[in-house]
């Protein structure tokens, strides 16, 4: 009568034992604490090069190569060829390269529009005679097609409380190329990034609006190939919290890094003196709305034909707690 309890006595204690083995067996080791980050030369990478400069990186045990590129299409080349393992991207990017299966994923913001900082603004030339949104009405804006500037674009006139009919786009693709066509006087009106808006405006361009406004649409984020995640966890956690580490540096004194913002060419000779460095996101993810509306904004423009998970995309798991 005794045995059946004889037995699961023994395998309880076998369960038991096999738990306290399992606990007491060494996490497996990432594959690498090497981490290859391609950047283009932006604002938004200021905290990969305070982490760097201070030394947080090795603080936490990491080795981080940063390799320059000179376009988004040539970084995301690097990232989808396995050359690199990180990137400053937009959830667009991440969503159109997972609509297959899961490559990348999301796992911080890098820099956010806020209410005092804008990321983006909508300019006008300086003979054209805009200076108020109304005169926007269907004037061309000068964009890139397929990209969070096109999204951008149409979200911040949408709230603004344009018509479909109201808004205009022109597709120029090169920064440097929306810039200098807006100087000349060719563009009447163009989205730009910080600082390069800075300067414009500095050079007699007229600000019509920008993401200061409704800051929910505009952002940029940090990226990994999904395939680095996986195998290398705690190297993504001891990254982040140096990120970490480096953001509450800069958001403390701004002041602290012209020398390193010329260098990197993140701001243009001109500016140096005179530009105050925005505060950059502290750690957070883009939320499922921000992702939502991104992905129905490129569903209605026939850039992705099929849902992609919120879940597959952005990932949080990676954040110091």
């Amino acid at each position: 009568m005794n045995r059946p309890k004889n037995v699961v006595g023994i395998f309880i204690t076998l369960l038991v034992l096999g738990t306290l083995l399992a606990a007491c067996q060494p996490a497996a080791k990432d594959a690498t604490t090497t981490v290859r980050v391609a950047r283009i030369p932006v604002l938004d990478t200021l905290p990969l090069f305070v982490a760097q400069q201070e030394g947080l990186f090795e603080k936490h045990g990491v080795t981080v190569e940063i390799i320059p590129v000179a376009s988004a299409p040539e970084r995301d080349q690097l990232i989808a060829s396995g050359q690199a393992d990180a990137v400053i991207n937009e959830v667009l990017s991440t969503m159109f390269a997972n609509k297959e299966s899961i490559q990348f994923q999301t796992v911080r913001y890098a820099r956010a529009a806020t209410a005092t900082a804008p990321v983006f603004r909508i300019l006008s030339a300086k003979d054209a005679g805009i200076t108020s949104l109304e005169q926007l009405k269907g004037v061309p804006v000068g964009v890139s097609d397929g990209t969070i500037i096109a999204y951008l674009t149409e979200r911040l006139l949408q709230a603004e409380g344009f018509a479909p009919a109201d808004i205009q786009t022109t597709s120029v693709p090169s920064i440097s190329d929306r810039m200098a066509l807006l100087g000349s006087g060719q563009l009447k009106a163009a989205m730009l990034p910080d600082p390069l808006s800075t300067l414009a405006i500095q050079q007699g361009a007229n600000l019509v609006l920008d993401d200061s406004r409704h800051p929910e649409y505009s952002f940029s984020t940090l990226t990994f190939r999904k395939a680095f995640l996986d195998a290398n966890p705690t190297t993504v956690k001891n990254f982040l919290a140096a990120w970490e580490e480096a953001v509450a540096l800069i958001n403390a004194d701004g002041s602290r890094w012209t020398a390193l913002l010329s260098e990197q060419n993140l701001v243009p000779a001109p500016l140096l003196e005179s530009f105050q460095v925005p505060p950059f996101a502290t750690a957070g993810v883009p939320t499922e709305a921000q992702f939502n509306d991104m992905l129905a904004w490129a569903k209605e423009k026939g850039l992705l034909d099929q849902d992609v998970r919120y879940a597959d995309c952005v990932d949080s798991q990676y954040l110091p707690k």
